[in-house]
C-alpha cells in the first residue's frame, strides 16, 4: 500500500470535515475552505477527500441519488438523508454486521462492508410542511 504523506492541506481537509460534522458535500467543503484559504484548489480538496477516506481517517458516504457525504466518525454506522433540505443524520442503532452472513450470494462475492441510508423528512422540514 502507498504511504500518504501527511500534509497542511490534508490537516486543513480533516478538520474541516471534523468541524462542520453536517456530513458535507465535497462542495461544500470546498467553499467552507476556500473562505479562510482561497488558494487551495478544489483539485486540491477532492483528491485529499479521496486519500483521507482510503486510509480510513473519514468515512466516504456514497449517495446514489445525490452528492456523496463525508463524515469524520468513521466507525461502522448507518444514516438517514432527508428527502426535502437533503440534510444527512447519524442513525442511533446499532451496526448490523450479521447482514453479511443473511445474503443468499450465487455470483461469487464476499462481502466486507456495507452502507445503508435511510430516507425520510427530518424534524424540521415536517414543521415547516404543516
Amino acid at each position: 500500500m502507498k504511504k500518504t504523506r501527511k500534509t497542511i492541506q490534508k490537516e486543513l481537509i480533516f478538520e474541516t470535515v471534523r468541524q462542520m460534522k453536517n456530513h458535507p458535500t465535497a462542495e461544500q467543503l470546498c467553499q467552507e475552505i476556500q473562505k479562510r484559504h482561497p488558494t487551495i484548489s478544489k483539485a486540491t480538496v477532492y483528491r485529499n477527500l479521496r486519500q483521507l477516506s482510503k486510509i480510513g481517517k473519514i468515512k466516504h458516504i456514497e449517495m446514489p441519488d445525490s452528492a456523496d457525504r463525508f463524515d469524520h466518525f468513521t466507525d461502522n454506522h448507518y444514516h438517514i438523508k432527508c428527502n426535502i433540505c437533503e440534510r444527512v443524520f447519524d442513525v442511533d442503532m446499532p451496526y448490523f454486521d450479521k447482514i453479511a452472513e443473511m445474503i443468499k450470494d450465487n455470483k461469487g462475492f464476499k462481502i466486507e462492508t456495507h452502507d445503508l441510508v435511510f430516507k425520510g423528512v427530518c424534524r424540521d422540514c415536517k414543521k415547516d410542511k404543516k
